[in-house]
Parts: C-alpha cells; structure tokens; sequence
C-alpha cells in the first residue's frame, strides 16, 4: 500500500481510497481530498513536515500524519 507520505516533490498520484476514522476523516475530506481526486506534491519542509499539495487547483497543506492515511496509485 503506497500512501501519500511516500510520493516524491513533483509527482502527481491519485487517491485510490482514506484510512482512519471520525473527525480527521471527515476534515481531510472537507478538505477536498476524497476517492479518484489528483493530488500534485510541490514541496516538503525541511523537516518532512508539512507537506504542500495541489488540490483542485488550491495550495493546501498537509500533516505527514494525515498523508499516511491516503492511499494513493
């Protein structure tokens, strides 16, 4: 299973399905981020966290905890 923590700056990936549960479920899906969405990966902080996406054409920016829970293709 290839989640979100795992692509590379520049990539873009598509999310195959949302692990985890409740409330940070339903925020990461608020968020825009659901099932089929493409996501590109521009940049990692120095220190891996957080990371800044392309989401349906707005910048949005991500905990490495909460890309764990993407799975993605």
């Amino acid at each position: 299973m290839k989640t979100l923590k795992d692509a590379k700056v520049g990539e873009t990936v598509q999310v195959l399905r949302l692990h985890g549960e409740g409330p940070v479920r339903r925020r990461i899906m608020d968020m825009g981020i659901t099932k089929g969405v493409r996501l590109h990966l521009r940049k990692v902080a120095p220190l891996g966290d957080p990371i800044e996406l392309n989401v349906r054409g707005y910048e949005l920016s991500l905990r490495r905890a909460d890309a764990e829970m993407i799975e993605i293709q």
